[in-house]
């Protein structure tokens, strides 16, 4: 289950294969799990990913968090974003806040998130509609959506099919994107 989740994993977890809450302090308390959050630990020594932070921050979301917006992006390698704070989208009625996330509040169908290293985020074409609808900067939204051109993760047609979808904004952010990319 570790494997799987970057090293990390909670303490419900935990206990659904047989530590009980005082194992659980006593590997703590031993450095054998090494406790990043409430409820969450991870094995000191599993090697550190390029998105192990991701991972735990969806496991403390429950996994209801999707990596999304600017973060998802940059885990997509498209332009060249790099944003100060992770990005995840949850569902309605979720309620956890923290300073280092910015939360956007959507229930997204499951053919726009995918799974990845620990934690799910949204597609290349979500993400691009998702960061069109927002305040990205325009010359990095057009970069980002030539390099998924370029690299034949989207198509023109496919991102401009689904440009309404999040509203007239961004629609015609992504067509003026698109139209600079061809000048």
């Amino acid at each position: 289950m570790a494997r799987e989740q970057s090293g990390y994993f909670t303490a419900a977890q935990a206990k659904e294969i047989g530590y009980s809450y005082p194992a659980q302090t006593y590997h703590a308390k031993r450095h054998n799990w090494e406790r990043v959050d409430r409820g969450i630990y991870r094995f000191p020594e599993w090697p550190v990913g390029r998105h192990d932070d991701l991972a735990r921050w969806h496991l403390w979301s429950r996994g209801r968090g999707v990596v999304s917006h600017e973060s998802a992006l940059s885990v997509h390698e498209l332009g060249d974003v790099n944003p100060a704070r992770i990005h995840l989208t949850v569902p309605t009625g979720f309620h956890q806040k923290a300073p280092s996330i910015v939360f956007h509040v959507a229930d997204l169908p499951g053919d726009d998130v995918r799974s990845q290293e620990g934690f799910k985020l949204t597609t290349p074409l979500r993400s691009l509609l998702d960061v069109a609808a927002g305040d990205l900067d325009a010359d990095q939204l057009r970069r980002a959506i030539r390099d998924a051109l370029e690299l034949g993760i989207v198509s023109r047609r496919g991102l401009l099919m689904r440009a309404d979808e999040l509203g007239p904004k961004a629609a015609l952010r992504i067509e003026r994107a698109v139209a600079r990319g061809d000048e």
